[in-house]
């Protein structure tokens, strides 16, 4: 009496595993911070760069606009960080597309050539001198 092989493809749950994980993970910090209101002091280390500077880095105003979205005030997301705002767009965009290709047992493959890349960086860059020139008032947090 021999016994079967066993199949050595993982199951939807355990292809589903580290997706759920990630997710519960970022919904637990959104929930951190819906709770813990960013614009009262003392709650959260100021920006050392803003502190130090002046200067807005990219991610000035991601704990308000994060605490935006998590109250439904999306207007006040993207006046706080219009960037960090995309970001969460794309992350859910991106885990939506991780989480479909999982349950039909593709590999998730997001290879990007350096074109996106710099371009990234450039919008980074670009936002990053925009919000910090006087016309990009709008852009501060």
């Amino acid at each position: 009496m021999t016994a079967e092989p066993r199949s050595a493809a993982p199951t939807v749950l355990t292809r589903l595993l580290v997706p759920a994980g990630l997710l519960a993970s970022v919904a637990t910090a959104f929930a951190y911070v819906g709770a813990v209101d960013p614009n009262e002091p003392g709650h959260y280390p100021a920006c050392p760069l803003l502190r130090l500077t002046g200067v807005y880095c990219p991610g000035c105003g991601g704990l308000r606009s994060a605490h935006a979205v998590v109250h439904g005030d999306f207007a006040a997301a993207l006046g706080a960080n219009a960037l960090a705002v995309a970001g969460y767009a794309l992350f859910a965009v991106l885990w939506t597309v991780w989480v479909i290709r999982a349950v039909r047992g593709r590999p998730v493959r997001i290879e990007l050539g350096p074109v996106p890349l710099w371009g990234f960086g450039v919008l980074v860059a670009v936002f990053t001198v925009v919000r910090n020139l006087p016309f990009g008032s709008w852009l501060h947090p």
